[in-house]
């Protein structure tokens, strides 16, 4: 082997090393966050008792749904560590989780038409992206060949 192999293989190895380092302490907040998210939700489960029903089920499901947005990232996450590629639709989930999200808490505001037909482009859009990338996945072009 040259020197120049050498070192190269060297550095490639500290920095695989810096990412999973790296990596696993962002693994270790986003299941932090999940846990708050959890915590933050079963205390506004107390909000069922002191406001009427509409408020305190609207202030639970969008904590509920913004966990599970969360969960999409810990899903990418632990992707990218244990194939080191990222997968698009873990990434196109979460997105859709968000937007669902925020449409939950539109559906208490007063909105314009064209901000609703925006929301709804944007959410078919991802929908549709997300057809287009598991049908066309590099994983299923492997096992066609």
């Amino acid at each position: 082997m040259w020197k120049e192999d050498v070192i190269d293989l060297n550095a490639s190895r500290f920095l695989e090393m810096a990412a999973r380092g790296v990596l696993s302490l962002l693994i270790v907040a986003i299941l932090m966050a999940i846990l708050a998210g959890i915590g933050c939700t079963m205390y506004d489960l107390r909000l069922v008792f002191q406001q009427n029903f509409h408020n305190a089920f609207k202030t639970i499901i969008v904590d509920m749904l913004t966990v599970l947005a969360i969960v999409e990232v810990l899903r990418t996450a632990l992707a990218y560590f244990t194939e080191w590629r990222v997968k698009v639709t873990y990434i196109i989930d979460t997105v859709i989780v968000t937007l669902l999200t925020e449409v939950m808490a539109f559906w208490y505001k007063e909105m314009e038409w064209p901000q609703v037909a925006m929301i709804i482009a944007l959410v078919l859009s991802m929908a549709s992206i997300r057809v287009v990338a598991v049908r066309f996945s590099p994983h299923r072009f492997r096992e066609e060949l």
